[in-house]
């Protein structure tokens, strides 16, 4: 009788730990903090001033392909090229920041660098697509943007759901 009873109280705390660990609807918000967060301004951003160097290089990098076409496998056989797909976008920036020596592809993102959410950048990978997170701002190839057809910056959200965080070390 003990043992149901200990067993009766166990059950709302793994409903409650279960719940808290399954993350299902997730969603990437962005959330402007100052001095954190950078903000967009005609379509680029625009990082915060106490940004470390690594953080600044890869908006910067994000800034020159964020008016690029969509293709599928850009970015991939060099960093420099006329058109990005997410994998080749995430690899440019990652590139600039000097945290990928050459381009990947999207479900490899998922053993990238450390696990978790960066400081100042988080990659979200899964098998099929992955985007990037740069001081605040979401940097991703399509999901609900009105100019989704290439690299953008985005402050809207996203579901994260299925995705893997990432993040280099440092940053």
């Amino acid at each position: 009788m003990t043992r149901f009873f200990l067993n009766l109280l166990l059950l709302p705390l793994c409903l409650l730990l279960c719940h808290c660990g399954s993350r299902a609807g997730s969603r990437w918000e962005y959330e402007y903090v100052p001095g954190k967060t950078a903000v967009i301004i005609g379509g680029r951003a625009v990082p915060p001033a106490n940004a470390p160097a690594a953080v600044m290089r890869a908006i910067s990098a994000g800034n020159r392909i964020c008016t690029k076409p969509y293709r599928r496998g850009g970015g991939h056989a060099r960093f420099e090229d006329s058109a990005y797909d997410c994998s080749g976008t995430v690899s440019y920036v990652l590139h600039a920041a000097g945290k990928l020596d050459s381009p990947t592809v999207s479900g490899a993102f998922r053993n990238f660098g450390r696990s978790g959410a960066g400081k100042w950048i988080t990659v979200y990978a899964r098998k099929g697509h992955v985007f990037v997170e740069v001081a605040g701002l979401r940097l991703d190839t399509g999901y609900s943007d009105a100019d989704s057809d290439g690299p953008r910056w985005s402050s809207r959200s996203r579901p994260t759901k299925g995705y893997t965080l990432r993040h280099p070390s440092g940053l």
